[in-house]
């Protein structure tokens, strides 16, 4: 087994336990049966069919157009490298999930994610089947590995992980340090350079009316540098008092999973998601 996947299966058991211990992995509030169904059958199809499928077909596909390039960035810069990554998949990550809040349609496919009405470890990879199907970020990577930065994907995509894995966690790490004063300068930097979890869940937050609440925005994933470039950032240092989406119908298990396959997913104007709206306020 890769030394990579070893790493990702350790952050994540290792933040399973930590939620285990402090929060009750297993029964979060207001969870319902579904809840469970769509988060394991999200993460297995993705870590085990999409995401691999994915990046073998664009690397083949690139393989097909451009034959005489495989390889070709092998030599490349190791920072040099890291930079192609976090533009072609994180920054493209980025704008995927943010057109996932404008477009309808789209946000048929991102919608399961905020369905929970908790945050957890368990949410990281929450999306109807298509959502990653169709990410550019993950074909882009294939293209990228292709070109022979499979050693830095690698290493890439395992802090990844562990930024989007404690950002979604319940068990917030960022929080006992806003506490030390001493480190106010150094949380200043972090929360505008990475996703934390006083900022990515503000995102999940329930009510628009919640100031700690910004679910038009704060859509960065290993970056939260984006939403600061961009204007779609709110820094609080505080936590929603209720998570999910107020004013949406319920959908079914199918719907979340499989949709257009399964039923029709309607958003309703008066949701503080309405499609369209301008995003939230720049960054503190």
């Amino acid at each position: 087994m890769p030394a990579s996947t070893i790493a990702i299966l350790a952050i994540y058991l290792g933040f399973a336990l930590l939620e285990l211990w402090r929060s009750n992995l297993f029964s979060k509030p207001e969870q319902t049966r579904d809840d469970g169904i769509v988060e394991a059958v999200s993460i297995v199809v993705l870590l085990g069919l999409t995401q691999p499928a994915v990046l073998f077909f664009s690397a083949a596909l690139a393989g097909w157009i451009a034959p005489q390039y495989a390889g070709a960035l092998a030599g490349l810069n190791v920072f040099a490298a890291v930079a192609l990554f976090l533009v072609l998949d994180d920054m493209m990550q980025y704008w995927w999930h943010r057109a996932a809040h404008t477009f309808p349609w789209l946000y048929n496919l991102h919608r399961p994610h905020h369905n929970a009405r908790y945050m957890s470890i368990r949410l990281v990879y929450r999306n109807n089947l298509f959502y990653y199907m169709m990410m550019p970020g993950i074909w882009l990577s294939g293209v990228l590995i292709y070109l022979g930065l499979g050693w830095v994907y690698a290493g890439y995509i395992v802090v990844k992980l562990l930024v989007i894995t404690g950002a979604h966690s319940d068990v917030a790490w960022d929080k006992p340090l806003y506490r030390i004063k001493a480190l106010s300068p150094l949380m200043w930097v972090v929360e505008r350079t990475i996703s934390t979890p006083a900022t990515h869940h503000a995102h999940h937050g329930r009510h628009a009316s919640d100031p700690a609440v910004n679910y038009k925005g704060n859509y960065g994933n290993l970056l939260f540098f984006w939403d600061v470039l961009f204007g779609t950032a709110k820094i609080t240092r505080s936590y929603p008092e209720s998570y999910g989406v107020e004013n949406l119908p319920e959908t079914s298990l199918g719907e979340q999973l499989a949709w257009p396959l399964f039923g029709r997913i309607p958003v309703e104007q008066g949701s503080h998601d309405k499609v369209g709206e301008g995003t939230a306020q720049s960054a503190a």
